[in-house]
């Protein structure tokens, strides 16, 4: 199946009951198999009339107690800027899937880029964290989807599926589970006496228990600062309350939200970091370039924010020079070159957008750059 048909079947392995949508290209498959299979198993599926409108949806389906979920592209992206900051701050768990497509504005449709992941970072206004997951595979994408769903649970938080156009369309063998096989988590709800519940004060992990609309528990629901009990409060004190616990249930859970995959850097001299589709190529690159006897290692970046900060820190210790490989003109980068810190060469391969980058280019670069 495509990535995005694998998309669609992971959600609905972790229990997706709503999904709200608008067709965008590369992302319009997702949300056609959601629009079959949903009604199969008594969940709902609403074509809204806009992408503001659609991530509106997702949040109030998941209030009122639903795993919920939408996909989009690029300008679809940017207009639920607004409405991914109000999921945020009002710390309710849904799943936004970003099919990346080269920009700006139209730019092309029907091609695969990486540029938005400044956008996944920072896109909404304020400070706040995000979490984001990149696959590189249908196969993965099926599993990052159900990962991506329980992390939004867990941690009360908008989570971002950012994969891209190749992969959404790219057709591979997908294996699908057994049913018991799939562990999902579901969210703390609220429990105890009603008149005594906080609607936001901090549980485990520094969670929030959530109460689902029409549970009988009186929850104040606002994008003003607030505080525990969700009424506004207007103060410089609560603000840095709000603040501090909303980031810090990221933050402070960095070990068990971060995820990347190492590929043969124990013996390596240079150390290509990269994500999503891109690290086939930086797969390829270091097989290739092991067999010209040049020792390159690969670290993937499965979840792209949180950043991985520690680990790359940690290798720039190690190696003679790193590389990032991403379809952009130098997003990630910049965060690896902030982690490493003049340590050692750091070096871009990129560009901005409509193909793969080539295994090649990653070897020409390495021997250009570091004298190899």
């Amino acid at each position: 199946m495509t990535g995005d048909v694998a998309c669609a079947e992971g959600a609905l392995a972790a229990g997706c009951l709503f999904f709200g949508g608008y067709p965008i290209t590369p992302a319009t498959e997702v949300a056609e198999r959601m629009s079959h299979r949903l009604p199969e198993i008594g969940g709902t599926y609403i074509q809204m009339e806009d992408e503001i409108a659609a991530m509106a949806s997702i949040v109030g389906a998941s209030c009122a107690g639903a795993k919920s979920m939408t996909s989009t592209s690029g300008p679809g992206f940017s207009l639920m800027m607004e409405n991914l900051g109000l999921a945020v701050i009002t710390e309710t768990p849904c799943v936004v899937v970003n099919v990346q497509r080269a920009g700006p504005s139209t730019g092309l449709p029907t091609q695969g880029a990486q540029g938005d992941m400044m956008q996944a970072r920072w896109g909404s206004h304020g400070d706040y964290e995000i979490i984001a997951m990149a696959p590189a595979s249908a196969q993965e994408i099926f599993y990052q989807t159900i990962d991506a769903f329980n992390l939004a649970e867990k941690y009360r938080t908008p989570v971002l599926i950012m994969t891209d156009e190749v992969i959404g369309h790219m057709s591979e063998r997908v294996v699908i589970p057994d049913a018991r096989e799939i562990k999902t988590i579901e969210r703390v709800k609220a429990k105890g006496r009603k008149d005594r519940y906080r609607p936001y004060a901090a549980g485990d992990l520094g969670v929030p228990p959530m109460a689902n609309a029409g549970d009988g528990y009186k929850v104040h629901v606002t994008g003003l600062t607030h505080d525990e009990m969700g009424y506004p409060a207007m103060t410089v004190e609560a603000q840095a309350a709000m603040m501090e616990r909303l980031m810090g249930k990221i933050q402070n859970n960095r070990d068990d939200i971060i995820r990347y995959e190492e590929f043969m850097i124990e013996d390596a001299d240079y150390i290509i970091v990269t994500y999503g589709v891109s690290a086939r190529t930086g797969r390829a690159a270091v097989e290739e370039a092991r067999a010209q006897g040049i020792k390159v290692g690969m670290l993937r970046l499965i979840t792209v924010w949180p950043f991985a900060e520690e680990k790359i820190r940690d290798l720039a210790s190690k190696v003679k020079g790193m590389v990032t490989v991403e379809i952009n003109l130098g997003q990630v980068h910049l965060e690896v070159e902030r982690c490493v810190a003049g340590r050692v060469p750091v070096k871009l391969v990129g560009h901005p957008g409509g193909t793969l980058i080539s295994p090649d280019t990653v070897i020409h670069t390495i021997k250009q750059e570091f004298g190899v």
